[in-house]
């Protein structure tokens, strides 16, 4: 009987911690949440390094357009934009603000020398694009480090992302944006040149496998909640 007692007891507090943790990392994704919301659009300029195993694509200046709430248009100095169909998941409001979910916290991590909090997303709609969203969040900082996001179309997208000055925007300085090759579009009006595929295999950068692209914006600079043309879309 006391086995069965204390049996009992250690399930409940078991289920209290499980539940708190829960509720903290939901509270923490609603902060993040917030500070994301603060930007209602931007323009930003940059650079922008794009490896495709089977291309050779220059780095090129790019503009990049967000508006509230998942309008977002990258351009190449050539005012030509070229990107993967999953990029309007570089924009993390719709990450993390576009769906109702259950979180799970998933415990510590660390990302170089920072600790953050992992938080899983699990869409609540069954019919939902995206199936799972694991976010690692920098909770000093309230800002997203790194998002792995799988999808029920477009495959499996991750964004790793470095803050510095507009860091109290949520918006980072440098995104590496990796995606699956398939999902890349050829710009119309432009062509590259194309890698034979001993190039390719051996110039395939640490971390991708053959079926991987990525793309790497560097930012100059962000004009902020200054309002952006519809018609940039």
């Amino acid at each position: 009987m006391h086995l069965l007692k204390y049996g009992l007891v250690l399930t409940a507090v078991l289920a209290n911690v499980v539940t708190n943790a829960q509720e903290n990392a939901a509270a923490l994704i609603k902060k993040v949440g917030a500070k994301i919301e603060l930007v209602n659009n931007y323009t930003a300029e940059g650079k922008m390094k794009t490896y495709v195993a089977f291309l050779k694509v220059p780095v090129s200046a790019v503009k990049i357009y967000y508006k509230k709430p998942n309008q977002l248009k990258i351009k190449n100095e050539r005012g030509i934009s070229f990107v993967p169909k999953g990029a309007v998941s570089i924009n993390l409001s719709s990450i993390i603000n576009g769906e109702k979910y259950t979180t799970l916290d998933a415990g510590i991590d660390k990302i170089g020398n920072t600790s953050v909090r992992v938080v899983k997303l699990l869409p609540m709609d069954d019919n939902a694009d995206i199936v799972l969203s694991t976010i690692y969040i920098d909770e000093a900082n309230l800002v997203i480090k790194k998002a792995k996001t799988t999808t029920r179309e477009n495959g499996s997208y991750q964004l790793d992302m470095t803050y510095g000055k507009y860091s109290s925007y949520g918006l980072p300085d440098k995104i590496i944006f990796t995606f699956n090759t398939k999902e890349y579009k050829l710009p119309k009006g432009i062509t590259f040149d194309f890698d034979d595929g001993e190039a390719a295999k051996k110039s395939v950068p640490k971390g991708l496998n053959k079926n991987q692209g990525r793309a790497e914006i560097t930012f100059d600079s962000y004009i902020i909640n200054k309002g952006v043309s519809d018609g940039v879309f």
